[in-house]
């Protein structure tokens, strides 16, 4: 009796040994398991040495000219001159674009093959994704360093539904005194440039302006000072589209269209359809300059009740276009165009506008816009010359 309450007692032990062995063993498989986890992300990691010998681990973003941009959890996306790199190692894929072969076509940027990239002693090689040398860029002469698939994204085939920009704005003007007024304003202006990065040459670009200002102002009699009642109306329209084509990453044919209404000058509706030329005379990270040259069919039609027939023009739109990046973000633009008339010379027009955007909150923005508009044969009894100082909130779309 004592012999088998001993060998079961013995039995009972011996089993908890082992439920308490295979615990502890699933417990020391976990971290075993972890482990194994980190050391593969850490393999994985891209590395940069530098030539203090410090560290940093993390993922290759991009490059550009003589600095890469390296994302990491420890120090987050920071941009690191190369002249601070002894090496550095990335597992992922890249195009690389050499300063010493400028890359003129997207033709000529889909030959070009990404490949992992290292660099070492000033030298950054390319791997090609198949059996092969590794491609070696000097530090000189590296132009731009791309992630495959931006790069397959950028220079790949795209739908009208791709690469839109721009803002909405609007503004309003009440008054409620001795006259009862109101002046609106709203507009849009869009543009599409393919590809949408600045590292490859502009394939064409897609442009598309619509401002209407609308006003009311209504003076009612004022039996002190014997004056009738009146109302005046303001309403000034402007749409406009073009579509570039590029030939050389600064020069391009264009074809153009632009609707105008004008109360002030008894203008019904300016129609204008034309082609030409445009030229990027300055293009930076900063600034850009526009001049553009075009011949066209016009047509202006005048309100009936000013008894001034409308003209049919043959002429042309010589235009300037300017825009610069101020310091605190502030974006200053600039345009002038004048429509001469080669078969009605009197016929000839012209408009210029200047504005200022001030960023307020995220996308929103102070924008205050002046802009003058001139017709030299205006509608019989009404005035030549319109001008307007509009102050609105720009929301950037994109």
């Amino acid at each position: 009796m004592y012999r088998l309450l001993g060998r079961a007692a013995a039995g009972w032990w011996v089993g908890l040994a082992l439920v308490a062995g295979g615990v502890a063993g699933a417990q020391s498989a976990v971290p075993a398991d972890a482990a194994m986890k980190a050391d593969a992300a850490a393999k994985a990691a891209d590395v940069v040495v530098f030539k203090n010998g410090d560290r940093l681990t993390g993922r290759l973003e991009r490059g550009a000219g003589n600095s890469i941009v390296f994302k990491s959890d420890m120090a987050g996306e920071i941009t690191i001159p190369l002249d601070q790199v002894k090496q550095f190692d990335a597992n992922g894929s890249f195009a690389v674009l050499r300063k010493d072969e400028p890359v003129k076509s997207v033709t000529e940027a889909r030959k070009i093959v990404p490949g992992t990239v290292s660099y070492s002693d000033g030298t950054l090689a390319v791997a090609p994704p198949v059996v092969g040398a590794p491609v070696l860029v000097p530090e000189a002469q590296i132009a731009n360093i791309i992630d495959a698939k931006t790069y397959a994204k950028e220079t790949g085939r795209s739908t009208w539904l791709d690469g839109w920009s721009g803002a909405v704005n609007g503004g309003a003007t009440i008054v409620r005194a001795t006259d009862y007024g109101e002046t609106l304003s709203a507009g849009v202006g869009l543009v599409r440039t393919m590809p949408q990065v600045s590292f490859l040459p502009a394939r064409n670009r897609t442009t598309f302006n619509l401002q209407e200002t609308y006003g009311k102002l209504t003076s009612p009699v004022i039996p002190a000072t014997g004056a009738p009642a009146a109302v005046t109306l303001t309403s000034i329209f402007h749409a406009d589209a073009e579509q570039d084509e590029y030939f050389t990453p600064r020069v391009y044919a264009l074809e153009q269209t632009a609707f105008d209404h004008n109360y002030s000058q008894g203008l019904k509706l300016q129609q204008v359809y034309g082609g030409g030329l445009g030229w990027t005379v300055l293009k930076s990270d900063k600034q850009e300059l526009d001049l553009k040259g075009t011949a066209q069919y016009e047509m202006q039609q005048y309100i009936a009740s000013s008894g001034t027939p409308d003209q049919n023009i043959i002429g042309s739109t010589l235009s300037e276009a300017y825009r610069r990046n101020l310091p605190r973000k502030l974006v200053f633009t600039e345009s002038v165009n004048v429509l001469p008339a080669w078969n009605e010379t009197r016929d000839y027009s012209a408009n210029g506008s200047v504005g200022l955007a001030m960023p307020v909150f995220k996308r929103l923005s102070l924008q205050v816009t002046t802009t003058d508009n001139y017709l030299n044969d205006p509608a019989i009894g009404y005035k030549k010359n319109s001008y307007q100082f509009v102050t609105g909130v720009s929301y950037a779309l994109k």
